[in-house]
């Protein structure tokens, strides 16, 4: 089994006449999301050296103020952030414009238009917090001006940004495909629809 058949079943088929570059896209967004997930695992959960361990005082958590719901909340925060990035294959795959069979009463029905676009579009501007909680975290703060209460040196610094810095283009690459995915639905012929899917919404 090829690389390209594995990723096909992990994201769907892609929809007819989606160019190469959405798809890269779209890879890419899931992509922008990685390298955090995996800094925050391995440092706060694992206890890498990414960060300075120490507790500040009695009873304190080795974690960072900012990461101090327990281990459980970096574990769902990493797979929250990494399903969320995933859901942009939706403005790329066939299953983003005509419902999965496994979708009781939509099941082989078209997606409309806008219930892709409004939640990606409202997405990408609400990911457009990244550049400003980063440029906030420069200074040790949180976004509402709080001490963020990291502590990295050197080598650790540079780990850091380059796990995090990706996130800075989730946002606007979501935005280019949803715009994609727009003018793409609208001005194009609507997708034959499988009659057996057809069938079966109608039946089911």
């Amino acid at each position: 089994m090829t690389a390209r058949t594995i990723l096909t079943k992990l994201h769907g088929r892609v929809a007819a006449d989606v160019p190469r570059w959405a798809v890269r896209t779209a890879y890419a967004i899931t992509l922008t999301t990685l390298p955090s997930c995996v800094w925050r695992i391995a440092g706060i959960n694992l206890g890498a050296p990414l960060l300075e361990h120490n507790p500040s005082g009695p009873g304190s958590s080795d974690a960072p103020q900012v990461f101090d719901g327990g281990w459980w909340y970096v574990i769902g925060l990493s797979v929250l952030s990494e399903a969320l990035a995933f859901l942009s294959f939706g403005l790329v795959a066939r299953w983003g414009e005509v419902w999965p069979n496994w979708m009781p009463g939509l099941r082989g029905r078209r997606v409309p238009v806008l219930a892709a676009v409004i939640p990606a579009g409202l997405g990408s501007l609400a990911l457009l917090i990244f550049p400003y909680a980063l440029t906030m975290v420069a200074f040790d703060m949180k976004i509402t001006g709080e001490p963020l209460g990291l502590v990295i040196h050197g080598w650790q610094s540079v780990a850091f940004w380059i796990a995090y810095a990706p996130l800075v283009a989730w946002g606007p690459l979501l935005a280019v495909l949803t715009v994609h995915y727009y003018r793409r639905r609208r001005f194009a012929r609507p997708p034959a629809v499988d009659s057996r899917q057809t069938g079966a919404a109608l039946t089911g």
